[in-house]
């Protein structure tokens, strides 16, 4: 029986709640089905750390994440710590340190949600979007000067590197390969952007000749947003930059119900370093501690962890199970329409599987 070392750092505000649950089901798929083990440590890295040490992680905090076969990740923010410090203190210094470089988010109408897209039907919208990782808009290059005065200047530089693309459209291409429809939208504002995202267009290009069984096309990404919304069933598999795919892929999310829905992978593919899954909403605050987030995006993480390991059959277990609770009607989350807790859908959950 396979053991896998898991790394737990469930942040701030609900993601303390959701990674619990996410675990409970994992721990419950374990016990079931008897071919693996979980060794879970919990990490404390948080805002709360910060405003007690002044770092979200300690120096060695990357190092120690090296020896794990995975991260399961809540969320990071809180009101009385700006955001860039959060998000650049966590979450982006270890997918970055790491080579996270592929972002793989699953968007689907699970059965028995509704959309707030009028007459679109579950099958209309079952989309991968790929984002890069590593990069781009998020590089964090750039800097400020003469600070507070009326000629201060702030800079913010995207980086696309060759190698960057081509790695990024090479997995978005066999992704789009592996799914029956074979194909792949590129997402793209090199109209506007005329050096990075006409490298991006061209790389593009040059990678699809290898591909001559999947279909490409190209969006611009304002044109993208209203496609999304307009035509859902005409998109497949979405390959797009750090900063594009973060924005398309929220909108993704509500389009399918609920943000609380949505799981996310933060892949290195070499498996290099271990990756790390987490649910795409963020703290939450304002209903942090009240025991009612939905635990949906972290327990689907947890699964898409299993299918990361080879368990492919436990993926597809822990999904159904979601699909048969959701469906039911009888325990959902307020963001959903219902009363249930947290803990409610958890155990629903762990109770189908």
């Amino acid at each position: 029986m396979r053991t896998y070392k898991i790394a737990a750092i469930p942040g701030d505000g609900i993601g303390k709640e959701v990674v619990g649950a996410g675990l409970e089901v994992l721990k419950t798929c374990a016990a079931r089905d008897g071919g693996f083990a979980l060794n879970v440590t919990h990490f404390d890295w948080s805002s709360e750390r910060y405003k007690k040490t002044g770092a979200l992680m300690p120096a060695d905090g990357v190092e120690t994440l090296k020896s794990y076969d995975a991260i399961l990740f809540g969320a990071v923010g809180a009101p009385d710590v700006p955001d860039h410090v959060t998000l650049w203190g966590l979450r982006l210094a270890i997918c970055q340190s790491l080579d996270q470089y592929a972002n793989v988010r699953p968007t689907r109408i699970l059965n028995g949600i509704q959309s707030p897209l009028r007459d679109v039907r579950p099958q209309d919208i079952d989309w991968v979007i790929i984002r890069e990782n590593s990069e781009g808009e998020y590089s964090g290059h750039g800097g400020r000067s003469h600070r507070g005065s009326n000629i201060e200047v702030a800079t913010e530089v995207s980086i696309f590197t060759r190698a960057g693309v081509e790695r990024i459209m090479r997995f978005a291409f066999d992704m789009a390969r592996s799914r029956p429809r074979k194909l792949l939208t590129v997402v793209t504002k090199s109209n506007a952007q005329r050096f990075g995202m006409v490298l991006w267009d061209e790389v593009a290009r040059q990678v699809a000749a290898e591909y001559p069984d999947v279909a490409c096309d190209k969006m611009l990404v304002d044109a993208m947003t209203a496609r999304m919304v307009l035509q859902p069933a005409s998109l497949d598999t979405i390959v797009a930059t750090n900063l594009h795919a973060d924005i398309l892929s929220d909108l993704a999310a509500a389009l399918t119900g609920s943000i609380g829905l949505a799981p996310t992978a933060n892949l290195n593919p070499e498996r290099r370093f271990p990756s790390m899954f987490e649910p795409i909403h963020g703290s939450a605050p304002d209903i942090a501690g009240k025991g009612i987030a939905n635990p949906i995006g972290a327990i689907w993480a947890g699964a898409l962890m299993l299918s990361h390991f080879g368990h492919q059959d436990l993926h597809d277990r822990i999904v159904a199970g979601i699909e048969r609770v959701v469906s039911g009607g009888k325990v959902r989350t307020p963001d959903l329409g219902g009363k249930a807790s947290t803990a409610d859908m958890m155990k629903a959950v762990a109770s189908e599987i």
